[in-house]
This record gives C-alpha cells, sequence and structure tokens, in this order.
C-alpha cells in the first residue's frame, strides 16, 4: 500500500497526485513511468513519472479523467492509499552529446515534458520549451517550465493565451530564425508528436518521441504495446517509451490506439497508454 500524501488540480482536466514511494523517488530518471492499482480489484494502469524527490520519498504523478480507472483515482484524496505503485519501468531519456535542446509538449503531454525539460536543465544543457493547449483553461506547470528552461513558449489553438496556434508552427519558426537545436524531445498526442518529426526531418534534427500503444503488463510478456520503429517490431514497455521519431510508424500506431475507441464509449472503460496524455488512461 502506498500512502498518497498530496493531491491537488493543477488546471481544468489535470490532477497532480503525490505518491509515498522512496525506492521509486530515488531511482527513477525523466521518461520512466509506474504502473498503479487504485485498490485490490483494480486494473494496472501506466503513467509516467512526472518527478520523484529523494528527500521526501515522495514520486508525482500526474493525470486526467478517461475513464473507469482514472476516475476512481481522481476520488482518492492525501491520506488515502493505493493499492499497487510499481516502477521504475521503462528506459530513461537518452540526450548525452545534445548541446541545445527543444522540448515540445502538447496537452496533458506537457506533464511529461517537464521531467524532460527539467533533467536537461539540471545537466546544463541548454534547452527551450514550447508547451501546447488547446484553450487558456487548460494550461498548466508555466511557472515550472520557466524555472528550467532558457526560453519558454506556450501556444493555445484558439489564441486564448500566449501564442496562438499549434506547436508545430513555432517550433518550425525558431528552427528558421537560427534556434540551433541539435535535438527535439516531443511527448504529446500521437498526431502532434507526427507533425513535429515531419518538422525536424526537413532541417535534419534528431527527434526523441514517446509513444502511447496500448498497454496492459508493462513488462513486454503481453505484446500488446508492440510499434514498428525503422521496420522492427519494438515494444515500448521495455524497449521505450522513448523513440527516434524519425522512424516510427505513426500511422500504424493511430491505427492500434483507435482499436477500443467504441468498446470505451460503450463501457466507460479505458484504454492502458502510456506518452499520450502524460500517459494517462
Amino acid at each position: 500500500m502506498n500512502l498518497i500524501t498530496e493531491k491537488r488540480e493543477l488546471s481544468s482536466v489535470v490532477t497532480l497526485m503525490k505518491v509515498l514511494a522512496p525506492d521509486i523517488a530515488k531511482r527513477v530518471k525523466a521518461g520512466q513511468f509506474i504502473i498503479l492499482r487504485v485498490d485490490e480489484k483494480g486494473e494496472r494502469v501506466p503513467l509516467t513519472v512526472a518527478e520523484g524527490n529523494p528527500e521526501t520519498g515522495e514520486v508525482t504523478i500526474m493525470f486526467q479523467i478517461a475513464g473507469a480507472t482514472t476516475r476512481l483515482l481522481a476520488e482518492k484524496n492525501a491520506g488515502d492509499y493505493l493499492a499497487d505503485f510499481v516502477g521504475p519501468l521503462g528506459v530513461p531519456t537518452e540526450h548525452e552529446g545534445a548541446t541545445k535542446v527543444c522540448v515540445v509538449g502538447g496537452g496533458v503531454g506537457n506533464a511529461i515534458a517537464y521531467p524532460q525539460a527539467k533533467a536537461l536543465h539540471e545537466a546544463k544543457i541548454p534547452v527551450d520549451a514550447i508547451i501546447g493547449f488547446k484553450t487558456a483553461d487548460m494550461v498548466m506547470l508555466e511557472d515550472e517550465f520557466k524555472a528550467v528552461t532558457d526560453n519558454l513558449y506556450v501556444t493555445t489553438d484558439d489564441g486564448s493565451y500566449g501564442i496562438k496556434g499549434f506547436v508545430t508552427n513555432q517550433l518550425e519558426q525558431l528552427i528558421q530564425d537560427g534556434a540551433g537545436y541539435d535535438l527535439v524531445i516531443a511527448i504529446g498526442p500521437t498526431p502532434m508528436m507526427k507533425f513535429v518529426c515531419k518538422v525536424t526531418e526537413k532541417y535534419g534534427i534528431k527527434t526523441i518521441v514517446s509513444l502511447n500503444p496500448i498497454m496492459i503488463d508493462g513488462t513486454g510478456m503481453c505484446g500488446g504495446c508492440r510499434v514498428k520503429v525503422g521496420g522492427e517490431t519494438k515494444f515500448a514497455c521495455v524497449d521505450g517509451p522513448d523513440f527516434d521519431g524519425h522512424k516510427v510508424d505513426f500511422d500504424e500506431l493511430m491505427n492500434r490506439n483507435s482499436f477500443y475507441k467504441e468498446f470505451e464509449k460503450i463501457k466507460d472503460d479505458h484504454v492502458c497508454r502510456i506518452g499520450r496524455n502524460g500517459g494517462n488512461n
């Protein structure tokens, strides 16, 4: 059992929760995730870790209600317990050799983008961030990003806050203006990551994406999280979730992610995902 030490709303759609898990807090790195169960009869849900604090032993997760399990999770409060909280899982993000990085986050995916920016900042690697949202009421983590980036650009689709437009528009403008990025890390909805990669590919900029296939056990045994990368089958839970974005078959990924959408509408169940919307279910 793991104690929930803090819960608060980050935006109109995103909840932050801190869970006491000292061993995970000591070992987790940017890009890794945990699997939790709300209660002993609950299903396994993967969520990317937003932050681990070795001093307090707390692990921070951020999630959006998208189905039955995250609804149950959202009903929990500080002082309550989770049945299981296992990790860290997955391969940490690799940015060795990068000299200037742009982290691009979309929607709830910014919960995963933030620890990437923080890790780069702590490694003393110059880092900019572009964080995109649909509308102003969905904007979150702006102050946190400002504290760990050299330049922060906030975009909204409708122009209700920050720069009007998509993150891809802002990214291409910065590249054309000579920003000098040699690495881009993109995290968010699959279509967003696909089009970020289309932009960076034109300029020969290495791009890492955090993928969001259907995931069940988090160990590679079920095969549900298989993705096609460079023509080869990979498993996001053990080989990723980070991959070279220029080698990912995004069309196949989007097709697989849509398998259970009608079922979700009928049953109000969730599809386990990692990456998209902060790895939320």
